[in-house]
């Protein structure tokens, strides 16, 4: 800690815990997240103890990193809002194949779907095969339609993982003639 002629009283900060997270909890909505942002403002004002003017402030110094805080904080929130709608537009935008390719496709795919975790089973089977939006996704599955662009997108780069590990050479030249569903039960 940097040493000055004010000092941050920590102690006194300690005692106004509660109505911090209550000024907090106010602000953002949810308790977890009042907690995560006091633990952060804590640290910030230990780093910052320093620009504390007056030993007697130190509340009102507080008072202000937490403002800061919560803009830090909606202003995160609002960049992975950006990105879960680009993956979500990404989706959506996506056109669908051709019946010929889409059958020979799902004749490779589909057994692969068995070995992954059941969510992304479930998500891949709804986005890709049911061609299901991501909103009736994501009403189906009980989750945000935010949560489902997430799990679709985890789900999809879980897939090509699975099949680049299975048919090798096969998925990085889009070989349509796939024989390496032999290698499927065996793995």
């Amino acid at each position: 800690m940097a040493q000055s002629g004010s000092s941050v009283n920590f102690d006194e900060l300690m005692q106004h815990q509660q109505r911090f997270l209550a000024f907090l909890e106010h602000r953002v909505g949810s308790r977890a997240d009042a907690e995560d942002i006091l633990q952060r403002a804590y640290v910030k004002a230990l780093q910052r103890e320093d620009t504390l003017r007056q030993a007697g402030s130190a509340v009102a110094w507080f008072y202000r990193i937490l403002r800061n805080a919560v803009i830090d904080h909606y202003r995160s929130q609002a960049a992975a809002g950006r990105r879960v709608e680009t993956w979500a537009q990404a989706i959506e935008d996506t056109p669908a194949p051709d019946p010929e390719m889409r059958a020979a496709v799902c004749e490779c795919i589909v057994p692969l779907l068995q070995t992954l975790k059941p969510q992304y089973q479930q998500a891949l089977q709804a986005l890709e095969l049911d061609e299901k939006s991501l909103q009736e996704f994501s009403a189906e599955a009980g989750i945000t339609p935010q949560n489902a662009a997430v799990r679709g997108h985890r789900a999809r780069q879980a897939l090509k993982k699975r099949v680049i590990q299975i048919c090798g050479t096969c998925a990085q030249h889009g070989c349509m003639d796939c024989r390496c569903d032999q290698r499927h039960s065996a793995a």
